[in-house]
């Protein structure tokens, strides 16, 4: 029992150690209630659960003699609600729109990513079981198992989200949870633009790029809006065609009307069932898709998507993790290594080359903002090197204000593929890239309808 009155002053009542200690006490007092009311407790609603506890915690107060106030009391209900009919103290977090990773680091340590910006939320757990249990929760209706055998999880969430557990002996400071959460409406072209993640420029040759039916793969780090952009640019296929998603763990949310999404699925606790992502594409191949779309390639799978791509499936799409175009064509050459790829280098280079027609390199600034950083065309082969020529690149600069601003320095240069020559058309006058207007009177694409 719990004596003596604690001062905190302005300190939140719900971070701190007291009320953890409460909140233990009183969960232990409701779960013996709970198992004297059986099979009873499991039909009741939220609502109703909700009000058993609010009695069961006063009563417990009053009982225990536990020096709280009326709106500590509430507290400590409206926490234990949520343990027993929710996800425990995740819940506002994955209730809140402008989050978009939550990272568990043991039971007293919660970060949150908001704009690309991480930061230290004050609630925690009570302790390793209490993550241990609000996880095991969230895992129960999707039939994985978190145990000493299988310390490892990768699951996507009911709401499209993406979780990853690890923990003890593999996580050394206890439980380790990673929650990457996604718009419920993904963003369109429209909002990357007004967001400021590219400019009108780069907006209407992404447009025509999709229409052409350009083979387009985005690079970059982890969170640096990878995922975001691919869903955007399927905006731009045309809603008569078939499109086949493929991905690890399932988070694009095309909004096309036709589409088809696969998943992988990893093996069982023998290792039977596995179902990889190159086994996917595969059979993507032969369900008569226009364009196979696959969420991230990162290891022998890239061997299958250059395939797709030199075989008829114009206008596929892929991101990779690469630090620029140039380290994503080395990283593509490693991965066709990992896969056992048997040819020459050379005749790679020139799959390559002839497979991918654009790389969008997209990047996460020390603001948090997310911009693309370069737009680069592959052009085909010289000298036994994939070559490429850079059409945009972002440079920041301050304004009279004193403002950090975002531009991108057209380099001048029409793009090679073949695929664009009807629209470089468009050129106003026949003029060369030099003599073209600047962005704010249209550009070489001309004025976006």
């Amino acid at each position: 029992m719990m004596t003596g009155t604690v001062q905190f002053g302005d300190e939140d009542f719900t971070a701190s150690q007291r009320f953890q200690e409460i909140k233990s006490a009183a969960y232990d007092h409701l779960l013996t209630r709970i198992e004297e009311l059986g099979a009873e407790f499991g039909r009741w609603s939220r609502q109703a659960i909700q009000e058993f506890v609010e009695i069961e915690v006063a009563g417990f107060v009053r009982q225990k003699r536990i020096p709280v106030n009326e709106a500590e009391m509430r507290q400590v209900a409206v926490a234990l609600t949520k343990e027993l009919a929710g996800l425990g103290p995740l819940e506002d977090l994955l209730a809140d729109p402008a989050i978009e990773d939550i990272l568990v680091n043991g039971h007293d340590k919660v970060f949150v990513s908001r704009g690309g910006v991480l930061t230290r939320e004050s609630l925690r757990f009570s302790d390793n079981q209490h993550i241990l249990r609000i996880v095991r929760r969230i895992l129960a209706p999707l039939g994985r198992r978190l145990d000493e055998s299988t310390p490892m999880v990768d699951a996507r969430l009911p709401d499209g989200g993406r979780l990853n557990v690890v923990i003890e002996p593999l996580a050394v400071d206890g439980p380790t949870v990673s929650i990457r959460k996604f718009r419920q409406e993904p963003l369109k072209p429209d909002d990357l633009l007004a967001l400021g993640t590219y400019d009108e420029d780069i907006f209407r040759l992404l447009e025509a790029a999709v229409h052409a039916r350009c083979n387009i793969l985005i690079s970059g780090g982890t969170s640096s809006g990878k995922t975001s952009l691919l869903n955007a640019l399927a905006f731009f296929i045309p809603t008569a065609e078939r499109v086949v998603t493929v991905e690890d763990t399932a988070e694009l949310s095309l909004n096309h009307p036709h589409v088809v999404r696969l998943e992988a699925r990893q093996g069982g606790y023998d290792g039977s069932g596995c179902v990889t992502i190159r086994d996917l594409i595969r059979n993507s191949l032969r369900m008569r898709p226009d364009r196979v779309v696959v969420g991230e390639v990162r290891g022998a799978e890239v061997m299958d998507m250059l395939q797709a791509m030199n075989t008829g499936h114009e206008g596929s799409m892929t991101t990779l993790h690469a630090n620029s175009p140039r380290e994503c064509l080395y990283r593509i050459e490693m991965l066709a290594g990992f896969a056992g790829y048997q040819g020459s280098e050379d005749s790679l280079r020139r799959q390559i080359a002839s497979a991918l027609d654009f790389i969008i390199q997209i990047g996460r600034l020390s603001s948090g903002k997310r911009r693309i950083l370069s737009v680069a065309e592959v052009t085909g082969m010289s000298d036994n090197v994939v070559a490429m020529q850079e059409l945009y690149r972002h440079e920041t600069y301050v304004d009279a204000d004193g403002q950090e601003r975002d531009r991108w320095k057209s380099l001048g240069i029409h793009p090679h593929t073949p695929k664009l020559a009807g629209l470089r058309g468009r050129l106003q006058g026949g003029q060369t890239p030099a003599e073209a207007p600047p962005p704010e009177s249209g550009g070489f694409w001309g004025k976006r309808r």
